[in-house]
């Protein structure tokens, strides 16, 4: 058995390959393969029409908020954002966490004002920087939820909704692995391809009240009001990943939602912080407990030296994808939703075993 702790791509559960690879063959006794069929059939709508309603479910969405499945991934939408909600004379608040909160900083500054409201870039993004203030005038405050390269995760967001102005959060490695107030955001954004689905499309919620206040003339493709009214299928959407993502979010229903799978999360987070905090060959990167990742657990070794060994024996063990960002290096076991305990212990108990050995 392969144990998955990669990033992104990653791990997705075992039933929703069976069933995605099914579809393939002959999708819904059709005839067809899910592959082949047209996006404006029948058999497509019902598939995006389910995928919406569950995203709707499992969040806890009102009918204020809108749900999108675009193309570009997140990445676009560092641009696609201002773009559609900031003005050249007007301000937006961002704060800067790590590698993608800063892309999309560099991305926004080409549309309007960014302001700058916090950063941990100076020590490398190894904490999470707490005291900011918000500027009234700003047309929103961007956080990214939670930075899959270093390894922080914002768990309070009580101080971003008591900020007053619109809140956009890039929720691409951490959507839908714990409950929180999903309304209290006017616009969250998520790569599919950690916990959501496959590679290849870009879930996005918006509350549909903070649209069409810009003064720039928006080309059609790049305005969420169009992507609203033509119900995702502005032009050919990528039909067979957002099918795959249809799969994981009914997957994500029956194990209970996200309630239940926050608590087999924070199961598998736990374990692996307990054996990394008792073994001192190894050293969490993150400084204030409180700020760890519950999705990605960042770490090195003490002697760096071993690193490269421990990799070895990883891949012995059939544990794939551990090795860290090529940015900051050391290990990153990603613990998306579709990750299993049982994989985790594995991974736990191969450190405890290389530590002994190590002295």
């Amino acid at each position: 058995m392969m144990h998955n702790f990669n990033a992104g791509p990653s791990i997705l559960p075992q039933e929703v390959f069976k069933q995605a690879s099914e579809a393939i063959l002959n999708y819904n006794n059709s005839g067809l393969s899910i592959l082949e069929i047209g996006h404006r059939t029948d058999l497509f709508q019902a598939v995006m029409d389910e995928a919406i309603a569950l995203v709707k479910e499992l969040m806890q969405l009102d009918d204020q908020h809108e749900v999108l499945f675009l193309h570009g991934g997140a990445s676009t939408q560092f641009f696609q954002i201002p773009m559609n909600l900031l003005n050249e004379n007007e301000i937006a608040a961002y704060t800067d966490t790590g590698t993608w909160s800063s892309k999309a900083i560099k991305e926004a500054k080409l549309y309007g004002h960014v302001e700058v409201v916090c950063s941990a870039k100076e020590s490398n993004y190894n904490h999470l920087p707490k005291q900011f203030t918000v500027p009234k005038t700003a047309k929103y405050l961007h956080l990214t939820t939670n930075e899959t390269i270093h390894g922080v995760q914002w768990h309070d967001f009580t101080p971003f909704f008591e900020a007053g102005v619109p809140l956009v959060a890039d929720m691409s490695s951490d959507i839908l692995s714990r409950e929180m107030d999903f309304k209290k955001f006017d616009l969250i954004y998520a790569g599919a391809q950690k916990n959501v689905g496959a590679a290849g499309v870009n879930l996005l919620i918006v509350n549909k009240n903070i649209l069409g206040k810009v003064n720039r003339k928006l080309s059609t493709m790049m305005d969420y009001r169009q992507h609203i009214e033509n119900g995702s299928m502005l032009n050919t959407p990528p039909v067979f990943a957002v099918y795959v993502c249809m799969l994981t979010l009914r997957w994500l229903k029956s194990q209970g939602g996200v309630a239940a799978i926050e608590k087999i999360n924070n199961q598998k987070a736990q374990l692996l912080y307990n054996t990394l905090d008792s073994l001192p060959v190894f050293k969490g990167t993150v400084i204030n407990k409180e700020d760890r990742s519950i999705m990605n657990a960042c770490f090195v070794m003490d002697n760096a030296d071993l690193e490269k060994e421990f990799l070895t024996l990883c891949k012995q063990n059939n544990i794939y994808g551990v090795k860290g960002h090529r940015s900051v290096g050391g290990f990153r076991p990603s613990l998306y939703n579709a990750l299993p305990l049982s994989s985790v212990q594995v991974l736990t108990d191969l450190m405890k075993d290389f530590a002994n050995k190590k002295g």
